[in-house]
């Protein structure tokens, strides 16, 4: 494809030398080092004088500390990542006359926003491989354990669910910047359907949920209705970016997380026999768990990045 690394190139550089990246890179980079700062600290406490349980290095991710834990950070303010980095994509280019220019180059038109989509991923990558290496270099100091294999290949496994998560959301702001000529337009734009979607999609799914499968008379609320209604506000929830990588991301940091559900009856023997028997899952059966989870991701992301490339290739540029 001509012209695509010349605009890649181009497009690395422009992040890597913004105040926008280096300011929003500091400030993610601050806020994960002090919530594992006081995971760490806590798990130590908790553990001293304590045989120490089999992963305590993954609890330096999904611990809560004193406000929430590093994969609940990354959940609800990651999508930012994305959507301050593509928010002006093209918009910025043609307000500035400088998009006509590039395209005359000669660089075909599909090479602009292929290596734009294609740098901000790449940076999405490298800014959350720094923080996930930082962080493990800074358990160790903390905890004093070594991360295992196995703990080492879950990370791995959560780094790339996120990358896939802010890539969705990158993928969402520069589809916006394509359509909205505004660059205000398509940021409010970008943010509003951050907050709908993170946010009230599962505020929703608990009405939605209440109101088709209710009960009349207090009564009848039986087992069978409690099922159902959770059942359908899980089902309902799941159209939430957030809901999928929260649940992806929560059972490969913690291998004691036999499903991605949050709701499973059991009788009282069946909860006591499931206790005795309770076992972490092993690394094929938790990527097993989360393999739906992680094809809907790269799926709404490469659906919504050709969306974008559709738009932007049958759109007039001079205008």
């Amino acid at each position: 494809m001509k012209g695509l690394l010349a605009v890649y190139r181009k497009e690395l550089a422009d992040q890597f030398s913004s105040y926008r990246f280096m300011i929003l890179f500091a400030l993610i980079a601050m806020v994960s080092l002090i919530t594992t700062y006081m995971a760490g600290i806590s798990l130590r406490e908790s553990l001293e004088g304590t045989v120490k349980p089999k992963f305590v290095f993954l609890m330096l991710f999904n611990t809560t500390g004193a406000l929430f834990s590093l994969v609940q950070f990354v959940a609800f303010f990651g999508p930012l990542i994305g959507l301050v980095m593509g928010f002006d994509a093209i918009n910025r280019e043609r307000a500035q006359g400088t998009l006509i220019k590039i395209i005359s180059q000669p660089i075909y038109r599909d090479a602009v926003i292929n290596g734009k989509f294609l740098a901000g991923v790449t940076t999405i990558t490298i800014m959350l491989a720094a923080i996930v290496l930082t962080i493990t270099g800074f358990g160790l100091t903390l905890l004093g354990i070594v991360p295992g294999v196995e703990e080492l290949a879950r990370l791995l496994i959560y780094l790339i669910i996120s990358i896939c998560y802010i890539s969705f959301w990158l993928g969402v702001a520069i589809l916006f910047s394509i359509v909205f000529k505004s660059v205000a337009t398509s940021a409010l734009a970008a943010v509003a359907l951050w907050i709908f979607l993170s946010f009230f999609v599962s505020l929703g799914a608990s009405v939605l949920a209440n109101a088709v499968a209710s009960s009349h008379d207090n009564n009848q609320a039986s087992t069978e209705l409690l099922l159902k209604r959770a059942k359908l506000k899980e089902n309902i929830s799941l159209l939430s970016p957030m809901v999928l990588y929260s649940n992806a991301s929560a059972t490969i940091i913690d291998p004691m997380r036999n499903t991605t559900k949050s709701l499973v009856l059991m009788g009282p023997l069946e909860r006591l026999s499931s206790s005795r028997f309770q076992n972490p899952l092993s690394l094929d059966q938790s990527v097993l768990v989360v393999y739906p989870h992680l094809v809907a991701l790269v799926a709404i992301t490469l659906l919504c990045f050709a969306i974008s490339y559709l738009v932007f290739m049958t759109q007039e540029i001079r205008s």
